[in-house]
């Protein structure tokens, strides 16, 4: 019997605080708890690389029901590629080898359902590896 596979929604955008924003108010979310040792988000962005600085945002479900939306800063608009793709969470917890095992081992499961894996992004020290796919009509999604 198969499981239920829990989602992240990841959007692509220019301006990921202001998206965030808007689902927040549109879906009722809230912002993720503020990190340990930070009194706001403010702070939290403050102490980050300038270049890293609003490049991303959270939205998420205050009863922990909807998936966690994920608002990432792109440099190009949409032309081609999906603004929007979900992050199906099959690793969550999982770092280096083991990660990438239960990657592989779930893109092999959906590949034999019609799946097409594109490539492996792998861990560079700031985030762990995720495993970029296509569904049956060529939507990208990522194994995470």
């Amino acid at each position: 019997m198969s499981r239920v596979r829990q989602v992240q929604v990841t959007v692509d955008c220019h301006d990921p605080r202001a998206v965030a924003d808007f689902w927040k108010a549109v879906l009722g979310y809230v912002d993720p708890p503020v990190p340990d040792g930070f009194a706001s988000w403010d702070a939290v962005e403050a102490s980050l690389p300038v270049e890293r600085q609003g490049a991303a945002a959270v939205a998420q479900d205050p009863d922990g029901v909807g998936p966690r939306l994920y608002f990432q800063r792109v440099p190009e608009g949409k032309t081609v590629k999906n603004r929007v793709h979900l992050d199906v969470r099959v690793a969550t917890g999982l770092t280096g080898e083991e990660r990438v095992a239960a990657l592989e081992a779930e893109a092999a499961r959906l590949e034999a359902l019609g799946g097409h894996r594109l490539h492996l992004l792998p861990a560079d020290g700031e985030d762990e590896a995720c495993l970029v796919m296509q569904d049956v009509e060529g939507n990208e999604f990522c194994l995470d």
